[in-house]
């Protein structure tokens, strides 16, 4: 009944040659899941609890207000695949309504699944559970002990927010091959609203964000060996409106020089690393990617401010 499989094999040197091009080009960048090492992540789920914080609140305000008619837009009896599940809490919330056949939380290593998944056995033992250790933001390639009847991809917290709409679309479109034909898609979906609730969400008082943000030096001086001083750096997150995307930077307080093996670069006095993007939606630009996509039969649902979205999009 429960199940872990590590489908992406993770490769050392092409995690350093990703990391080291993105710090070597004109405008330095790296991929936001580098946030995620063992203290990002408690960061991050430190932030859900902040005020200033509305997207985690405001989507269980959704599931809670309109979980039955979310349930029975779905169904019962799905193959629930919960991507980039990490503790599990959010698709556990809806084993009750949605009675899943089977649950497959999907994160880059089952070792980040395996003591959630055990637990979460324990309290629901009819529901087959199979933890898959796959980077699927570059494929999406399920295992054969992944049912293919009622296929029903859970991607909550606004996390398509990270891709760019280009990738979001090229993202979307692997999931609805994946779906088959009598499956679907539960998504968060961020919306537009007024930049300073945007700009304090990502940059909250107590500097948590910030904290979460600066822990990326320190995790690429594990990864890569480079000699990045945190107190050297700042965290920026702000809302940027022409592109509808927040956006998150470190940003060199002083002149320094940042070495690693076999290579260095000079970052002047606020040079920043791009850290990540959030792209927030309206209705209607997020309704067009779904289609676009190849989903039908759209179903939404939001809280009283439209702050946030919940979609369901069914494959026919």
């Amino acid at each position: 009944m429960l199940q872990f499989i590590q489908c992406t094999e993770q490769n050392d040197q092409s995690v350093r040659d990703e990391l080291l091009a993105g710090l070597s080009a004109a405008q330095a960048f790296t991929s936001p899941k580098y946030l995620y090492d063992a203290l990002g992540s408690k960061l991050f789920e430190a932030i859900c609890e902040l005020p200033e914080y509305y997207p985690t609140r405001t989507e269980s305000l959704i599931f809670k207000t309109h979980g039955r008619a979310i349930a029975q837009a779905i169904g019962s009896g799905a193959t629930l695949i919960d991507l980039g599940a990490g503790n599990c809490v959010k698709a556990a919330r809806l084993f009750p309504a949605l009675q899943p056949v089977q649950y497959v939380p999907v994160d880059i290593s089952v070792s980040f699944l395996r003591d959630s998944l055990q637990r979460l056995q324990q309290q629901f033992p009819s529901i087959v559970m199979t933890g898959l250790g796959m980077d699927f933001s570059s494929e999406l390639l399920l295992p054969d002990s992944v049912r293919e009847e009622k296929r029903l991809f859970f991607y909550p917290g606004s996390s398509i927010g990270n891709f760019t709409p280009e990738e979001a679309l090229a993202f979307l479109q692997r999931i609805r091959a994946a779906c088959g034909e009598d499956g679907g898609l539960l998504i968060g979906v961020d919306l537009i609203k007024e930049k300073s609730i945007l700009d304090a969400a990502y940059d909250d008082a107590l500097g948590v964000t910030a904290a979460f943000n600066l822990n990326l030096l320190r995790h690429l001086n594990h990864l890569l060996g480079t000699d990045f001083d945190v107190r050297a750096w700042r965290h920026r997150g702000f809302f940027n409106d022409k592109a509808s995307r927040i956006e998150m930077h470190l940003e060199a307080a002083s002149e320094q020089t940042v070495r690693w093996p076999q290579g260095e670069r000079r970052f002047e006095r606020g040079e920043r690393i791009h850290t990540e993007n959030s792209y927030k939606y309206t209705q209607r630009s997020f309704t067009d990617l779904l289609e676009q996509a190849g989903f039908r039969r759209l179903s939404f649902w939001t809280d009283p401010q439209h702050w946030f979205m919940v979609c369901h999009a069914h494959t026919i």
